[in-house]
């Protein structure tokens, strides 16, 4: 008998924006294949497939007892009729579905792993969902330890929050790209608090991410509402770098 056509078992795998090639690559290592992709503005979607593992059983009339033989190259659902001597019909493979059922009896293929808890899509953290993220945009010293702590814990995170731009720099001299500090709340000429963000070797035409209302330029002394994703901080600057996921202008 020819081998069946391959079936597929499919799966959606949620993860971060940004991160969709190194969560694809992993589930290709383990003989996966993805069909298609849904990027959104926190996170990304994929859909992936691979062969269902052929079933290394087949069942097989022989004068009307039922015997279980392994085999590792066919797959037949039902029970084939050879020769069988007892005269009621016994169901041949032509009038059985080719397709499985919920309620077959053949032995069930191996759970898939699940995504791990790193490709789950975490809440976006806010001052009033994370206390901890309200506690260090408080801060006078942008250099504290909590600061690093918290960078630590929430890497790959999303955050939101209103902000403002506190200085903005060519990037290595370049005319497009910049490096942006952005400080929290409202711009002030006399006192900042909280950690020192910035978004890094940024394009001011893309890489922003606008929503909303866009005025014709953007610079110091804008003040923004921010989400973004926590990238790392650095011990050495004391600058915590940003991933910036949409950013509005208030």
């Amino acid at each position: 008998m020819a081998d069946e056509e391959v079936k597929y078992e499919t799966r959606t795998v949620k993860t971060i924006r940004g991160t969709e090639s190194r969560t694809a690559s992993k589930w290709e290592q383990q003989g996966w294949e993805v069909v298609s992709q849904t990027t959104g503005k926190i996170s990304a979607q994929l859909t992936i497939r691979r062969p269902r593992p052929r079933t290394p059983w087949r069942w097989i009339a022989l004068g009307g007892g039922v015997f279980v033989i392994a085999l590792t190259a066919i797959i037949v659902i039902g029970v084939v009729n050879e020769q069988s001597n007892i005269a009621a019909p016994v169901e041949t493979p032509a009038t059985v579905a080719s397709e499985p059922s919920e309620t077959s009896t053949t032995p069930a293929a191996e759970p898939s792993p699940e995504p791990t808890s790193a490709e789950a899509v975490a809440p976006t953290i806010t001052t009033a969902s994370v206390p901890a993220f309200a506690a260090i945009l408080a801060l006078g010293d942008y250099c504290s330890p909590d600061i690093a702590a918290f960078a630590a814990e929430h890497a790959g995170q999303t955050i939101e929050f209103d902000a403002n731009i506190g200085a903005m720099n060519s990037h290595n001299g370049a005319s497009t790209r910049y490096d942006i500090l952005i400080g929290a709340g409202d711009f002030s000429e006399t006192s900042a608090a909280g950690p020192a963000f910035q978004f890094r070797d940024v394009n001011t035409t893309n890489d922003l991410h606008y929503i909303g209302a866009v005025p014709d330029g953007i610079g110091v002394r804008d003040n923004l509402h921010v989400t973004a994703e926590i990238l790392n901080y650095e011990p050495s600057s004391c600058l915590f770098l940003l991933e910036p996921v949409t950013t509005s202008f208030r």
